[in-house]
């Protein structure tokens, strides 16, 4: 299997993403930022498409929309879940926008496919020094302030009495989020992000009682799903981004039933 560039490139890839989505989801699960994913994921598709309208590489359009909407949602401080159909309202806008972009640029459906639905066996090399650049820079970023994270994230109210600076905080966490989520993106696609962002650090939930723990299950089991999909997709010819949220959803469920069924 990894006698092949593109194989050894996914592996690469899916490896790095998964480390950071094992850290990150542990962070966006305990402040319940799932949903901002989401819309962040339906932006990027619109930054993605309107990349390939002005002629830039569709991560290179994901990253400015979804940046810029990061720097909006942290200059109003909204990161308070929003209302059910404002959410929907906002997604159909930006995924009617994308549509939009992809036909003014005239690219082929094959491109909606890979942005909506990833594509990690067509990673170049180029994308891998990309995305392995964008990670390493998030986790150094983290081991900056991992203790600040904790503050904010699992006790907010001490953290306002002890960290003076907890808006930046939010401000630069939204901001990891967006490189997180266009990063993301190349693997399982834009409409499935929560599969690596979220469900790994989710399960973690039920097993794990400190954050350490929580980061490195979270972790492993974000490995599992990648590992085992990329090596399941080389055998079968299927598509990897089924067999990596199908894994992610399994773990979920298993972790869930096995917990309540405990107590």
């Amino acid at each position: 299997m990894l006698q092949y560039e593109f194989m050894r490139n996914a592996l690469i890839v899916a490896t790095v993403i998964s480390i950071l989505c094992g850290i990150m989801g542990v962070f966006i699960t305990a402040r319940h930022l799932s949903f901002l994913t989401h819309t962040m994921s339906e932006i990027g598709f619109s930054g993605a498409s309107f990349g390939l309208w002005v002629g830039w590489t569709p991560l290179n359009g994901m990253l400015f929309f979804t940046v810029l909407s990061a720097l909006v949602a942290g200059m109003t401080n909204r990161t308070r879940p929003l209302k059910g159909t404002v959410i929907s309202t906002i997604s159909a806008f930006f995924m009617g926008l994308g549509v939009l972009f992809l036909s003014i640029a005239q690219a082929s459906s094959s491109y909606a496919t890979n942005i909506l639905f990833g594509s990690i066996v067509g990673i170049s090399q180029t994308d891998v020094q990309q995305i392995s650049l964008i990670a390493g820079f998030e986790l150094i970023l983290i081991v900056f302030i991992y203790r600040q994270l904790k503050f904010e994230f699992f006790d907010p109210i001490g953290a306002q009495e002890s960290i003076r600076f907890n808006g930046l905080i939010n401000l630069i966490f939204l901001i990891m989020m967006s490189l997180s989520v266009s990063i993301v993106s190349q693997i399982v696609g834009a409409l499935l992000v929560f599969a690596l962002l979220t469900l790994p650090a989710a399960a973690a939930q039920f097993w794990g009682k400190t954050v350490h723990a929580l980061i490195i299950l979270s972790i492993i089991f974000a490995l599992l799903g990648t590992w085992i999909g990329l090596f399941l997709g080389y055998l079968t010819n299927l598509p990897v981004t089924f067999f990596i949220t199908t894994i992610e959803t399994i773990i979920y469920l298993i972790s869930r039933m096995i917990i309540k069924f405990r107590n």
